[in-house]
Order: C-alpha cells, then structure tokens, then sequence
C-alpha cells in the first residue's frame, strides 16, 4: 500500500512538472487531474501587483471579491477579468463570508474583530476578544448553513517591524447564531484556513506550520472533536530555517474535493484525503475560492497576483466559500 501511494504521488508529481514546464515561462498550464482539471488548460493571470491578496469568495452576480489587505479594500473582479474597487476602508479585512441576506461578514485585522461590513448601513460588530484577550489577526471565516460563524485567529509572529511581539494566542472559534462565542482549539500552531465539507460534518483547518490538514468532526452548536491529520501536504518545506507547508486557504468542489493553498501550489485531494494532483502557479497561492455563475472557475490570489483557472470541478454552491 505505501508503495502504491509513493508511486501515484510520483506519478502526479512529474506529470504536473511536464505539464507545467512544456508551457512558456509566462502561460502555465494546469496538469492533468481526473475530474479536477483537463492537462494543458492555460492558468490565466488577471493582474499582478496588488498590496497583499487574502480571503476570496464568489459573490451572488458571478464575480469574485477579495481582500487586499494591505490596501484596506476589498477587490471586485467581474466574470470578463475587470478589475474594480468594491469596498474602500475595510477595516483591513482578511477572510470573507457571505450570509443567507446578502451581507458580507469579515475577519478584519487593523482593529481586530468579526462582523458585518457590507451593506454599509448593516455593518456590525459581532466580537472582539475572547474572554477579555482581544483578538489579534483575525485569518479566516466560513459560515455554516445556520448562520454560525467558524473562524481563526492566526495570532502573532516575528517580523523585521516587530521581531519580539506580543505574546501569541492563535486559536479557532466559533460564533453560534445567537452570538455566543467559544473558543474550539487553541492547540494549532499557526491556524490559517478554514473549510466546511458539503453536508458540514467536518471541519478542516490550515495549519500553516504544519505537515497535515487538520480534520475534525463537527456536532450541535459548533462543537468540535475527533481532531486528526486528514492529508499530508506536498508543500512542507524548510524555509528560512523553519518548517512549514505555507497552508493557506481551502476551498472545495461539488464532490467535496478538498483544495488548498500551500508551498507547493494548489494542492487537490479527494474527500477521503487521497493526494489527486497539484496546480502549479508562478506564485505561491494565499487563497482560492471558486466563482462565476456556474462555479467551474477556480480562482487564487496570492504574493500580490490573482489567478483564473478553468476547471472540470464545480465548486460548492451551498455557500459563497
């Protein structure tokens, strides 16, 4: 069996690389992934140079919005690749939801918090700390069909601005449809993103320090339990001397695939966790999230670039993520 499982890892390793290599340096391509993506596909680059590229979703006229967080707005780009200004002063909004009404919930970064910010007549603050701690980096958000709030809280780490912060507090919660928060882990490294299955008993989280995607079985209020490794990232890598997959955002498709953005580029797997394929792009992806009217577009954003990527997959429609 593991000699089976390293021959088919192998397999689509090099088959994503000639794929990948046999396409101009400017006009990659995807590979072949059965079901997922058909070989030789070109991977479209929409724009580069924005100003931190985060928290993508397909929004209700078939565009996509994201984040540009260091720009503080959120980003529209319509079904013909134009690009446009959604929202300005988002309050550094990272990952995005969207509500059975039609408004926007955001995991926002420069005054840490969780709530409404579109409609602006709607916006509202849902919390801002737990338990007294306030929040402080806010990543990732996904709703499930009642209404709760599933989100992360990356927590703090060195940069050259701040080599020493403050003392981290990285954990995942949940906000119920009454608005009771809970803390469900503090025991992730570095939570990253946040994903739903299609019937939402499980929930999957990004561990961007870690070698695995994190799996849990989700029961009545948002409650949590069974924690284990779901898939093993391709992605772990040694990067200035520290481990990490770089796993970023999840998205999934109508067969709840499991799609992830990591060191490595798109990472694809099946809903038992098999390893499918990779999409390799110029740029390491952040984010991903599937769009357009039909949801057969898959879309990434990352390192200042966003991506169009035609697939086979259709994405989930029961939710905008």
């Amino acid at each position: 069996m593991l000699l089976k499982t390293s021959h088919t890892k192998l397999f689509l390793a090099l088959a994503a690389l000639a794929f990948t290599v046999s396409a101009q340096a400017d006009d990659p391509v995807t590979p072949p992934i059965p079901g997922v993506a058909a070989g030789g596909v070109v991977i479209e680059l929409i724009k580069d140079g924005f100003k931190g590229t985060e928290g993508p979703i397909g929004y209700s006229d078939g565009s996509l919005l994201f984040t540009e967080t260091q720009a503080n707005r959120i980003i529209r780009i319509a079904p013909d690749n134009t690009v446009s200004t959604f929202l300005e002063n988002s309050n550094g909004a990272n990952g995005l939801a969207l509500n059975a009404s039609g408004e926007i919930i955001a995991v926002q970064t420069l005054k840490p918090q969780v709530g409404i910010i579109y409609p602006l007549d709607k916006q509202k603050t849902f919390t801002e700390n737990f338990e007294g701690t306030p929040f402080q980096r806010p990543n990732d958000v996904v709703l499930d069909k009642s209404g709760g709030i599933f989100f992360t809280d990356s927590g703090t780490r060195p940069t050259k601005e701040i080599p020493t912060p403050p003392v981290s507090h990285p954990g995942v919660f949940y906000i119920t449809p009454a608005g009771q928060l809970t803390r469900l882990a503090n025991d992730i490294e570095r939570p990253n993103g946040i994903q739903l299955s299609k019937d939402e008993k499980v929930l999957y989280v990004a561990n961007t320090l870690g070698e695995n995607i994190l799996a849990y079985d989700v029961g009545t209020d948002g409650a949590i339990s069974n924690k284990r490794n779901f898939a093993k990232l391709d992605g772990w890598k040694n990067e200035d001397n520290t481990w990490s997959s770089g796993a970023d955002g999840l998205a999934i498709d109508d067969n709840d695939r499991l799609y992830v953005a990591s060191n490595s580029g798109i990472e694809v797997f099946s809903a038992k966790g098999e390893a499918l394929g990779i999409i390799i792009l110029p740029k390491k992806p952040q984010n991903i999230a599937f769009a357009g009217t039909d949801k057969k577009t898959l879309y990434a954003v990352g390192r200042g670039a966003a991506y169009k990527i035609p697939l086979l997959a259709q994405g989930f429609k029961g939710r905008a993520k």
